[in-house]
């Protein structure tokens, strides 16, 4: 078995050659050491590896030996995910003996379709900090397959918009994220357009997603990011308090966030789940409609996964909470579905627009015709309600009537008439807009105990 395996890792690094522009000779240094089956001792040579040519005509090593051992030599273990750019650091960390100490696995998922699989869901930009973020916690959570402690987990993303060989309307930018057990980290720079190679920008980004494992492994040690004088790298941090961290690891179905709300009859609490991201007019309508209309206790529910959506980091769920006052009940969960939801909330009314209904009818949410005709009996068998507000879906206003449903589910649905409820508003809109931001007081975290 042995003798085969350097030409498997001969053919492993040329496909990588092939796909990324890697701006040293790591990967060329292999192959042609893996050719000739020759060992050789880095005690023999000074030349830290991966070096090259960067802005200025100087030369910097991409990472020496003794940095990537003492990543190696800590018990934490990595899943490592670059999209764009930062492939350099997975080389890296594969040159330096050792790396199964670190790495449990590497995502390149390069294509817009790829990373939408990877994530879930489709973010609204492929490379920006929100979606560094949500792949460092689908890393960190795919860690969790393979690593039983899960303090020893780190997730390590990057998303970049480099040199290509098409011209880019936008800024040339890198978000390179860390999670945690404990917390979400992210790092942002904004490259001076036209002043470095692709392949030194490359190195830009490898240099700090080399520095991001060494974080979130526990190394304090930090290589220099050859950055010009008008670049700086912006950062955020969330720290997640341990009844957060118990929510993530399922050690806890629900969290209560803000005022406990007074015990209602049960056929009078209302849940209203959403992303509200951002919450605005029309979720505010929605719930005083439920309440002063038809008389339902309204509590909210913010789920860390989502059908159809990338999941919710620390810092992303920090924001959405910090939308709702103290006196509001938020309820923050890992019920991706609307029957987990109706296993956690029995016998409540869920507030849903149409055009979540209509999901909720969608066979293809469910692995067969069977699953989904099994949800909607078990669904019903819980006691669970849909009051439905209409929604215009772009295509004309939608409502309850309009929609193919089968006769279980339309029986427990009640349709809230346009005369009482019509709010013609997104939360797509919005962000699109750059409302998000000013409404929301984005990049403030409220404090986290």
């Amino acid at each position: 078995m042995r003798s085969g395996r350097p030409a498997c890792k001969v053919r492993f690094f040329r496909i990588i050659r092939r796909t990324f522009p890697f701006p040293y000779e790591v990967v060329r240094w292999q192959e042609k050491n893996l050719e000739n089956r020759q060992t050789i001792s880095r005690k023999d040579t000074k030349e830290p590896i991966g070096k090259k040519p960067v802005v200025g005509g100087s030369t910097m090593p991409l990472v020496n030996e003794t940095f990537i051992k003492k990543i190696h030599h800590l018990p934490k273990k990595v899943v490592l995910v670059v999209s764009g750019g930062g492939s350099g650091a997975l080389a890296a960390l594969l040159e330096v003996p050792g790396a199964s100490h670190t790495l449990l696995e590497g995502v390149v998922p390069y294509s817009e379709e790829a990373m939408v699989q990877f994530l879930g869901g489709r973010p609204d930009q492929f490379c920006s900090a929100s979606t560094s973020r949500a792949a460092a916690m689908v890393a960190f959570r795919r860690g969790l397959r393979y690593e039983p402690t899960p303090e020893h987990i780190a997730g390590v993303a990057a998303t970049a918009s480099l040199v290509s060989d098409r011209p880019k309307h936008g800024p040339h930018r890198a978000h390179v994220a860390i999670q945690t057990l404990s917390t979400t980290i992210s790092y942002s720079v904004e490259l001076q357009k036209g002043a470095r190679s692709r392949s030194e920008e490359e190195h830009v980004v490898s240099c700090m997603v080399l520095n991001a494992v060494a974080e979130g492994a526990g190394v304090e040690e930090r290589i220099p990011v050859p950055l010009l004088p008008e670049e700086t790298i912006q950062s955020t941090r969330a720290e997640a308090p341990s009844s957060w961290q118990d929510v993530l690891l399922g050690r806890r179905p629900a969290l209560m966030v803000g005022q406990t709300p007074k015990a209602p009859t049960a056929s009078l609490r209302g849940i209203f789940s959403g992303a509200f991201n951002p919450r605005h007019r029309g979720h505010d309508r929605m719930v005083e409609v439920a309440q002063q209309v038809y008389g339902l206790h309204v509590e909210y529910e913010i789920s860390l996964e989502n059908v159809d959506k990338p999941p919710l980091d620390y810092y992303e769920l920090a924001r959405r909470l910090e939308q709702f006052g103290p006196e509001e009940p938020v309820w923050v969960t890992r019920a991706a579905t609307f029957l987990e939801k109706a296993e956690l909330f029995p016998a409540a009314t869920f507030l849903v627009g149409a055009d979540t209904l209509r999901r909720i009818a969608d066979p293809k949410y469910y692995s067969t015709q069977a699953g989904a005709q099994d949800a909607w009996q078990r669904i019903v068998a819980q006691g669970c309600r849909f009051l439905v507000f209409g929604r215009d879906l772009g295509k004309g206003f939608i409502r309850l009537g309009d929609l193919e449903l089968p006769e279980s589910l339309r029986a427990i649905c009640r349709e809230v008439p346009p005369e009482q409820f019509r709010e013609d508003i997104s939360s797509t809109a919005l962000r699109r807009s750059g409302q998000w931001e000013t409404s929301s007081g984005r990049g403030t975290l409220p404090p986290v105990e």
